[in-house]
């Protein structure tokens, strides 16, 4: 196979970010909107010994589980990658996927998979669930000022102040800041000359409280006419938060840390359940408080908690399962290595009223072991012990240090979270080797129309007798 080849290709398989697998003569191809079932024209663009990655040129044969996208961007916007497909196989896309990681990776019979994984949790509505948006503020060929969304793999920005993931406030914001910067002259970021002022504009909702921030991402200490742009913004109903975030640097990181007021409070009020959360700019907060329910819920259920545990929330955040879980725990300990999202914790404990959570500041992978190591310096012949561990990391999954110290803990019960997979499957194999054995799966989709999913999952040790849920 050479790079521009024109070739008919029959998608078999999708891989993980939603990307049409086929084969020509025994060459896999990787086709970027391509859905399993399609039969498509394809052109190569990189060509490799076995493998290669083609451009959808033309569909020849759409697949059953094709359907028309309502965005009418879908495909140049990086953002969707698979809403081309039905939402009902998106699911099931997403719920094989976790499935194939933890068979294939994780080394879990399929056996025992077909009778300890649950089905897939997926959305009755599956648009406008976002309660949190980044644009890029930049110009069209015409020098026209524009909002959008980056294309994929690239800077470009492709123009939509009306992404159907959002919630509609958000066009109706973004015409008023466009309108304001080509009243007042206020050019936008350009990332080639590093100059320009406003780069993103940060658009975050509560979905229950219905109120409104705006967080305007700058490239200077100020924005001109400042007060102008805050009137006409302030006139939206439920509209409670307008500041500024300062990033001076040459950097792809869209916010600054330096947050400026411009007109009312620095945050707003969200709930999950019953526990309520202040949210600023730079708070972690999960962008679909639908899901990110159903999430929490499953993970508390999995906890088993009777209200006399010891529970360690590693990759705590804000302390949005950390409060969640203290509703029926104990205590709760939570480790975030971020300083503000530990002070928005502490200070949701604080509006809450949960005074049995405390809040850590570090990495996990070295509080967690050097609470274990002081315990047992302190308590000579005992180690520490949790009765559940709670882990959420990042995309990177857990490092072994963390792992092991886990296992040296004896927890009755782990309960992971995760949104990959893919790691989730490696550390499932780690704990498995290390007596615990895998007891339920339950795959979330929290970002339906991309290739993302959530997973959790919970193990018990193998010498302490087995939770049922």
């Amino acid at each position: 196979m050479q790079k521009n080849d024109i070739v008919v290709v029959t998608i078999e398989d999708m891989g993980t970010d939603g990307e049409g697998i086929g084969k020509v003569d025994g060459y896999t191809l990787f086709i970027k909107d391509a859905v399993i079932g399609d039969v498509v024209e394809a052109k190569v663009m990189k060509a490799k010994k076995s493998y290669g990655y083609a451009r959808l040129m033309h569909i020849i044969s759409p697949s059953e589980f094709r359907v028309d996208p309502k965005c009418p961007v879908a495909r140049q916007c990086g953002g969707c990658q698979v809403q081309v497909l039905s939402y009902e196989r998106q699911l099931v896309f997403k719920n094989e996927k976790v499935l194939n990681n933890l068979m294939r990776i994780g080394g879990i019979p399929e056996e025992v998979l077909a009778r300890i994984m649950e089905p897939i949790c997926g959305m009755d509505k599956p648009f406008r669930y976002r309660n949190k948006a980044q644009f890029p503020i930049g110009t069209d060929k015409e020098g026209n000022l524009i909002a959008g969304f980056y294309a994929g793999r690239t800077h470009s920005i492709i123009p939509c102040k009306d992404c159907l993931l959002g919630v509609e406030v958000n066009a109706q914001i973004l015409d008023i800041i466009l309108g304001f910067m080509k009243e007042f002259g206020i050019r936008p970021y350009d990332e080639e000359r590093h100059d320009g002022l406003v780069r993103h504009v940060l658009i975050r909702t509560g979905f229950t409280t219905k109120e409104i921030m705006v967080c305007i991402v700058i490239n200077g200490k100020s924005l001109p006419h400042g007060e102008a742009l805050a009137g006409r913004l302030a006139k939206i109903p439920g509209m409670t938060s307008i500041t500024l975030s300062v990033n001076r640097d040459k950097t792809n990181v869209i916010m600054g840390n330096e947050i400026v007021p411009l007109w009312g409070e620095t945050y707003i009020t969200d709930y999950i359940g019953d526990v309520k959360y202040q949210i600023s700019p730079l708070s972690f907060y999960q962008v679909n408080p639908v899901q990110t329910e159903k999430l929490y819920k499953t993970a508390l259920h999995y906890a088993g908690l009777t209200g006399k545990e010891t529970v360690w929330d590693l990759y705590c955040g804000i302390g949005t399962i950390s409060l969640f879980l203290a509703q029926n725990a104990k205590q709760v300990y939570g480790v975030e290595i971020v300083p503000q999202a530990i002070d928005d914790a502490k200070n949701n404990a604080c509006i809450n009223e949960i005074e049995n959570a405390e809040f850590y500041v570090g990495k996990a992978e070295e509080v967690l072991p050097g609470y274990y190591k002081k315990y047992a310096e302190e308590h000579p012949g005992e180690n520490a012990h949790a009765d559940v561990i709670v882990v959420d990391p990042p995309r990177k999954g857990c490092e072994e240090s963390l792992l092991r110290t886990m296992v040296d803990m004896k927890p009755e019960r782990i309960v992971y979270v995760s949104c990959d997979s893919a790691t989730l499957a490696r550390d499932v194999k780690f704990l498995r080797g290390n007596g615990y054995e895998l007891q339920k799966v339950k795959a979330v989709d929290m970002f339906p129309h991309t290739g993302h999913v959530e997973t959790v999952v919970l193990m018990s040790g193998k010498d302490v007798i087995k939770y049922q849920v």
